[in-house]
């Protein structure tokens, strides 16, 4: 068995949905190391946890983070968003987004809700937490506003 393979399991009876360990280190990843602009992470309902789907290198950007995430179903996420301050001080912010576009399938909708606090709750570092179901919700002048 890999340690890929491996997942924590969550006591919430109402999802049941673990965590993959890989999900945790790229997670830690992007914390700590850099290493990514952002992680998309989805519910693999064979393995009932939450896997890494995606991840984006430190040069891309906003756009190609939205553009990463699926129009017609559901998914966290997290950005590592970099801004200056007005006092002109570089500083990083990691946003935690539960998407859940409009048009995705009620039991989409239903099991990452379900699962979301319990998958959150294990990304410690996260400075702000968006729920957003069209993309006017997560623009990036909104990161910029909650940032400031």
């Amino acid at each position: 068995m890999s340690l890929r393979s491996l997942s924590f399991r969550s006591s919430n009876a109402s999802s049941g949905m673990g965590v993959a360990v890989d999900s945790k280190s790229t997670f830690l990843e992007l914390k700590r190391k850099k290493v990514h602009r952002y992680v998309i992470f989805m519910i693999d309902e064979k393995k009932k946890e939450v896997v890494v789907e995606k991840t984006g290198g430190p040069g891309e950007s906003y756009d190609d983070f939205t553009a990463a995430l699926p129009g017609n179903d559901c998914r966290y996420a997290v950005y590592d968003f970099d801004f200056v301050t007005e006092d002109n001080c570089q500083k990083s912010k990691i946003f935690f987004i539960s998407w859940s576009p409009s048009v995705s399938r009620i039991r989409s909708k239903m099991l990452y809700a379900t699962s979301k606090d319990r998958f959150r709750h294990e990304l410690d570092g996260v400075h702000y937490e968006i729920q957003a179901t069209d993309p006017t919700e997560m623009d990036l002048e909104v990161l910029r506003d909650r940032a400031n």
